[in-house]
């Protein structure tokens, strides 16, 4: 299992006068800039006295200009922290300064909402798009970034030049990347990641997804999450890619444009988006009369689904292999669509805790499973019979974190007394390897008889009807509630009672009596969702 920096280095070395990373319709880094970049930073970092260890924090939208500043932490063995843009100018300083942050990469709308007397830990406040100084703690700080060409031009008289690029490697369990989960609110968790976790993620995507040099990659999942870091920017670009960075979820027809001139060789991506893809485009077309009845005949039905393939693919530039997807759990029904289509799906389990992978399948054929377990890591079900019920995954190996930043209690906590990491999820495992989820143990509603109920299971039945867009349910006095948003949404006065009662009896009919719902309530709106995608749950408990 090579270090990533040795990839790193070897890649830079093969590709440097070759594109690596872009702003899409904006601006293109080669390999060779990428590294002349990171050796500029690597003097600023230096003319600042930072040592190994200490933190930089990176809040902004994707860009080539993010990622340069993560390799050159990575590369400089400084701590990376990963800060979603999303989150408030003021939680933003909360987190950096948590994190003991030395330095702050940001864009200048936040840094305008910033007040010194916030600044805490942090030295400097630097532009992420042209490595500008934003906010200086001395004149100390502001003359090293004033002379950093200076001293470039000492170091590299003639310029720097491919066999000049050389990054030493440190241990394994090198601390490397702190990612908050969330953490604006109450003591935050900052998961540590070490090196091995980026090396044994990174050497699993290289030997089961394989990439060619030159290939093309949209990257438009969060890089604050260790799903779009690591899947969307680190793998690729250390098989010798061409990533092209959308500063943040765009449009579907920003989308489309994107996909049709980049055509991308992987389409990562959570099942949300997929489901949205299937349930506007697929669904409507399967539901007229007529295809219905065709696809019931064996011929006509592969012609019809053959056809269902074509335009998926098609809309996304002609060129995807295969189609990972992870972060949740997909709706039954999509996934049905998917398999009939043979539409080249893969599925991926994982967690932040171990950056992120705990699970893959890459010729996804078995419905419901997230995967079987990935290379250097070890599964195992808390239960008496791990086939058959459910109990929390627990996880060991390369990929799991050291702990929680600046947080014991919650470290001792999240590891069994023989050292197995608790997942918090729930599920069962069978005995060809395949893990399948049945909930996450702090959702699981344990029913006043005993009787545990998911109620991911009791969504996905209510998500399967065609007017659903999304729901959630939750436990009230002792009662079974779903929240629903519909796709076509409600006006405000409009009276949805009859709507709400005719899911309530469509989802009983197909449910054991133990998790029937008493009532359905329909929002007029969409869910608030985190960064993630995932509802806000807290919100409508």
């Amino acid at each position: 299992m090579e270090h990533i920096l040795t990839l790193f280095e070897n890649v830079v070395r093969q590709q440097w006068d070759k594109p690596a990373l872009s702003n899409f319709h904006g601006e293109v880094f080669t390999y060779g800039r990428t590294a002349m970049e990171i050796a500029k930073l690597h003097l600023i970092y230096k003319g600042l006295g930072l040592e190994k260890g200490e933190r930089i924090s990176i809040a902004a939208g994707n860009s080539a200009q993010w990622a340069t500043v993560f390799l050159a932490t990575l590369s400089y063995h400084a701590v990376a922290v990963p800060i979603l843009a999303e989150f408030t100018p003021e939680n933003i300083l909360t987190l950096a300064n948590h994190s003991e942050s030395q330095i702050l990469f940001t864009d200048r709308a936040n840094f305008r909402m910033m007040k010194n007397e916030m600044m805490g830990s942090i030295r400097a406040v630097v532009g992420i798009d042209d490595f500008s100084l934003l906010y200086a703690e001395t004149d100390d700080v502001r003359v090293a970034f004033e002379q950093s060409d200076r001293m470039f031009a000492e170091t590299y008289r003639n310029g720097l030049e491919p066999h000049m690029v050389h990054y030493e490697t440190g241990s394994s369990d090198e601390l490397v990347v702190i990612n908050y989960t969330s953490g604006t609110t109450g003591t935050p968790k900052g998961i540590m990641i070490p090196a091995r976790a980026l090396n044994s993620n990174i050497a699993y995507a290289l030997k089961y997804i394989p990439a060619t040099p030159g290939s093309d990659i949209i990257s438009m999942l969060p890089m604050g999450h260790m799903y779009g870091l690591a899947f969307e920017f680190l793998y690729p670009l250390m098989a010798g890619c061409h990533i092209h960075f959308l500063a943040k979820v765009p449009s579907p027809t920003i989308l489309l444009t994107a996909f049709s001139e980049i055509r991308p060789y992987i389409f990562i991506t959570v099942p949300l988006v997929v489901e949205k893809i299937i349930k506007n485009k697929v669904v409507p077309l399967l539901d007229k009369p007529v295809v219905r009845v065709l696809t019931h005949l064996p011929g006509v039905s592969n012609f019809i689904y053959a056809k269902i393939r074509r335009s998926f693919m098609n809309a996304l530039g002609g060129n995807v292999c295969t189609i990972p997807i992870g972060g949740a759990a997909l709706n039954p029904e999509v996934e049905k669509i998917l398999l009939k289509a043979k539409i080249p799906i893969s599925i991926g389990y994982g967690m932040t805790e171990c950056a992120p992978l705990i699970g893959y399948e890459k010729d996804f054929s078995v419905k419901g499973s997230c995967g079987k377990v990935v290379d250097n890591m070890q599964v195992r079900i808390d239960s008496d019979n791990p086939h058959c019920v459910a109990g929390e995954i627990q996880v060991k190996g390369a990929n799991v974190m050291l702990g929680y930043f600046k947080n014991e209690d919650a470290t001792k906590a999240a590891f069994t007394d023989d050292g197995w990491m608790k997942t918090g999820d729930l599920g069962v495992i069978d005995r060809k390897g395949n893990i399948f989820i049945k909930g996450r143990s702090k959702f699981m509603i344990l029913t006043s008889n005993g009787q545990n109920i998911y109620p991911e299971e009791i969504e996905a039945v209510i998500n399967a009807l065609p007017l659903v867009s999304e729901s959630i349910v939750v436990e009230r006095d002792r009662q079974l509630v779903a929240i629903v948003s519909l796709i076509d949404k409600p006006t405000q006065n409009e009276d949805t009672g009859k709507t709400a009662d005719d899911i309530r009896r469509g989802v009983n009919a197909q449910l054991p009596g133990y998790s029937r719902l008493s009532k359905v309530e329909i929002l007029k709106d969409d869910f608030v969702h985190t960064p993630k995608h995932s509802i806000k749950r807290n919100l409508y408990s």
